[in-house]
C-alpha cells in the first residue's frame, strides 16, 4: 500500500471514531494545556527551593523566560488556587498540594524523558520534548512509558 493509500485509510479510520470520542480527546487536551502553566512554576519553584533555600520571583522570571508582571500575575492565580504562599516583596512557598503536584510533575517529566532517552534520542532533544510531553500524557501511557524505560 503506498503512502497517500495508508493516509487515506487512516483518515477513514479517524473520521469513522465517535465524535464523543473525539470531543473528549480535544477536552483533555485544552485541560493539559490550561494546567501546563501551573505545573511548570510549581515543578520550578520546588527546583528552586531545593537549589537555593528560596524561590524569588526574580529567579522565576529568569528561568521561565518572562517578565515580573507576568511571574506576579501568574503567581497570583497561583495563590489563589491554593498551591503556593507569598507575600509581597518575599519569596515563594509551596502549599502542601502545590509541593503534591510539583513532586508528580518531576515524576512525569522523569518517567517521559528516561522513554525518550532508552528511544536513543539525545539528551537536549529529550528534555525539551519531555517538557512538552509530560503535561498531556495519560497515565496509563505514563506506565507503558516507565515499564519500556526499565527494560534491559
Amino acid at each position: 500500500m503506498s503512502t497517500d493509500e495508508n493516509l487515506a485509510s487512516e483518515h477513514q479510520e479517524s473520521e469513522a471514531r465517535p465524535a464523543e470520542a473525539r470531543v473528549e480527546a480535544f477536552i483533555g487536551v485544552r485541560e493539559a494545556r490550561r494546567s501546563e502553566v501551573a505545573e511548570d512554576y510549581v515543578e520550578l519553584i520546588a527546583e528552586l527551593i531545593h537549589e537555593q533555600g528560596e524561590a524569588r520571583p526574580v529567579d522565576i522570571a529568569a528561568r521561565m523566560g518572562v517578565t515580573a508582571p507576568t511571574v506576579a500575575k501568574t503567581l497570583g492565580r497561583l495563590a489563589r488556587d491554593g498551591l503556593i504562599t507569598r507575600a509581597k516583596y518575599r519569596s515563594v512557598f509551596l502549599t502542601e498540594e502545590g509541593r503534591a503536584l510539583a513532586k508528580e510533575c518531576r515524576e512525569r517529566h522523569e518517567i517521559v524523558l528516561r522513554f525518550l532517552l532508552r528511544l536513543g534520542l539525545d539528551p537536549e532533544t529529550a528534555e525539551r520534548d519531555a517538557e512538552g510531553i509530560e503535561h498531556h500524557v495519560s497515565q496509563r501511557t505514563l506506565a507503558l512509558f516507565s515499564d519500556f524505560a526499565d527494560r534491559n
